[in-house]
């Protein structure tokens, strides 16, 4: 099992070895780990990933499964057109050149670009914010948003009719990130200005909603991780 974020602290650990019963399902495990941990206190709302994907509770699991228990959520070589196209995610622990992703996606068939760029503010839940800090399950964080690439072209562009191709960018920041910086930046071009905007909202919501990332804001004197209920 693997623990992330507000449960990597809590569990004292990022990951554990528990043996369950065979046939065993993911609500079994997240049992089994809270009597293990019961610093963990209550999983009610923390969803399971198996293989690089989101699992409900009656998912079962096989010897040898690795489960990881997700907290709500909160450059090289030079990019191939058909690349960007699909839909490229990158995640980055140095800052974010804003400029730079919005000349990637950039093409002589495009008419627009659009770029959403989420920044640090100094202040949330009435505290005074001095940086964020973020974390990601790398391994499924790039196959959950190609899957949200997948379903934003079905929804607004076409992978086979030239006039409504996308060409998409994701990149986010993991670590430390002060106040300012871009944490998040979705730079999307297409041949006509409509599509481009519906893309990069449509993205930056499926993000927030199903990206296996997680903010920590931390304040003078305090801490706290965004979407967190305990």
């Amino acid at each position: 099992m693997l623990f992330f974020a507000s449960l990597r602290e809590r569990a004292g650990c990022s990951s554990a070895v528990l043996e369950l019963a065979v046939g065993a399902d993911v609500a079994a495990a997240k049992r089994a780990a809270l009597a293990r941990f019961p610093e963990l206190r209550n999983l009610d709302g923390i969803r399971g990933a198996l293989r690089e994907a989101y699992v409900n509770d009656d998912a079962r699991l096989a010897d040898g499964d690795e489960l990881a228990l997700l907290p709500p959520v909160s450059g090289g070589a030079p990019d191939r057109d058909a690349d960007l196209e699909r839909g490229l995610f990158e995640l980055a622990s140095e800052p974010i050149d804003v400029e730079a992703c919005r000349r990637r996606v950039a093409h002589e068939s495009c008419g627009a670009a659009v770029v959403f760029v989420g920044s640090t503010r100094d202040s949330n839940r009435g505290k005074d914010v001095v940086e964020l800090e973020y974390e990601a399950f790398a391994a499924m964080a790039g196959p959950e948003m190609a899957r949200s690439f997948e379903r934003c072209v079905a929804e607004h562009g076409s992978a086979t009719d030239a006039a409504k191709k996308l060409r998409m960018l994701c990149v986010h920041r993991t670590g430390r990130v002060g106040l300012g910086e871009p944490s998040v930046v979705i730079a999307v071009a297409s041949p006509h200005r409509a599509a481009a905007f519906e893309a990069c909202r449509f993205l930056i919501e499926e993000l927030k909603r199903s990206l296996p990332v997680w903010k920590k804001e931390r304040y003078v004197g305090g801490e706290h991780w965004i979407g967190d209920r305990s």
